[in-house]
């Protein structure tokens, strides 16, 4: 019977990477799998009839039918709730560095800086991406940098992919050590309280080290593909004229970086940092004459960034339901793969490595996609939270939130600088294979 069970639950786990590979509703797909994957162990436990598998997982079997319903579509959302504060204080945050003009003057002083250097420039504008996006979180915010970064590139001479290839990956760069991001993905690493089992203070020295990797490989890029470039080609962008730049005050532009280090040099908790930094720049802005100018900012952009978040809380609010029910899975996990998947950390660091291109299209190594199933396998197999973590971070942010086409924010890059889809593909998934293969030879080195 375990056996049936377990091919069942592998052929719905197929039937979700190819239901995410064709561009389904990720959000309802998480809430059938969350069913599937509570009815069939729990029928699997009713029926089960080898002495074998029923004392080997006595603990896990004996669950009745309404506490498994309560763990799975109850207290998974539950536990979520302290993520999703971190979540919003964030988008507010990222707001508040939109409307103060903090991000665009950011770029406008470095694109100064770079002179009249296409590849120096460049390479400055990706450098200060991942440090804005080290903070900033959303489809609205990159949009907000990208229309200021990307005519400045162009214009430059820089060839249209390799603007819009160095971008992305900037931002996935950043991404890395962003609490926002790095908030979401504690949804996949929750104990049975709903609470996390992989901090940022753990994650925070790998993710460094990955962020570090990307950057330096996105500017090797640069400079690879402007080695011999000389000429410049005009190019007119769409971008709405403005009569008037007003540039933030310099003493603002520490901004960005205030939450993530005071988080790291200090311990202070993120919200607390998300605050700090958000009320300083108002501050030194401008923004805050009197109580009731500040009443009304604070709303407006608190409202806004919650808004640019929206999207993504349904579907992160179905994944610990997922998560949940794949525990259920763990006893016919290890009863059909137990014996097949060898339980050697150099043995999966390989696959990843050789398989890194199936984090696209939402595909089995993402954890936006249907690599939560492919988690919640390896982890019914007894590999550990600390290696399992960072091997999938790291294909999650450097082949869907990097180089993927099903990532919305790529999607309007695209578009906005009018690229087709297989010239971007055909250097990011390179790209993305590259940086894929670096970061798990890392990851084992570090935790394998």
């Amino acid at each position: 019977m375990e056996y049936i069970i377990g091919i069942l639950i592998l052929v719905s786990f197929f039937g979700l990477a190819f239901y995410a590979a064709r561009g389904g509703n990720l959000m309802m797909g998480m809430l059938v799998m969350a069913i599937l994957w509570t009815i069939l162990p729990m029928l699997g436990n009713t029926f089960a009839t080898n002495p074998e598998f029923i004392a080997a997982n006595a603990d896990r079997i004996q669950i009745t039918w309404i506490q498994a319903f309560a763990k799975v579509f109850q207290s998974g959302p539950e536990g979520w709730g302290n993520v999703l504060v971190n979540v919003v204080f964030g988008a507010w945050f990222g707001r508040v560095l939109l409307e103060t003009g903090i991000a665009a003057t950011l770029i406008r002083k470095t694109t100064e800086l770079g002179g009249d250097k296409p590849a120096v420039t460049c390479i400055l504008l990706c450098i200060v991406t991942t440090a804005i996006f080290s903070s900033l979180f959303g489809a609205g915010a990159v949009v907000a940098i990208g229309v200021i970064v990307l005519p400045i590139l162009m214009s430059l001479g820089i060839p249209k992919v390799l603007s819009v290839v160095s971008f992305m990956l900037s931002i996935g760069a950043g991404m890395f050590l962003n609490p926002v991001l790095f908030g979401q993905y504690t949804a996949f690493f929750l104990d049975a309280e709903g609470k996390t089992v992989y901090p940022y203070d753990q994650y925070v020295r790998w993710g460094g080290i990955a962020l570090t990797v990307q950057l330096v490989f996105t500017i090797c890029l640069v400079l690879f593909f402007m080695r011999k470039k000389k000429t410049v080609h005009p190019w007119a962008a769409r971008r709405p004229m403005r009569q008037t730049i007003d540039f933030a005050p310099g003493r603002s532009l520490l901004t960005p970086f205030i939450p993530v280090f005071l988080l790291i040099a200090f311990k202070v908790p993120i919200i607390m940092g998300f605050l700090i930094g958000g009320f300083y720049a108002l501050f030194v802005c401008g923004k805050l004459k009197d109580f009731r100018t500040a009443c009304r900012t604070f709303n407006k952009d608190f409202f806004d960034g919650v808004v640019d978040t929206a999207p993504l809380v349904g579907f992160l609010l179905m994944v610990p339901m997922f998560n949940k029910a794949a525990e259920l899975c763990i006893p016919y996990f290890n009863a059909l793969l137990g014996n097949i998947i060898p339980h050697s950390t150099l043995f999966i660091t390989i696959i990843f490595c050789v398989l890194a291109p199936l984090g696209l299209f939402r595909g089995p190594f993402t954890l936006y996609g249907c690599g939560a199933a492919t988690l919640g396998i390896l982890k019914g197999i007894g590999f550990s939270t600390t290696f399992l973590a960072p091997l999938m971070i790291a294909s999650t942010t450097v082949m869907n939130v990097s180089c993927c086409i099903t990532q919305s924010w790529i999607v309007w890059g695209i578009s906005y600088a009018k690229v087709s889809t297989k010239d971007f593909l055909k250097i990011s998934i390179v790209c993305g294979w590259i940086i894929c293969i670096i970061l798990q030879i890392i990851t084992f080195v570090m935790f394998g």
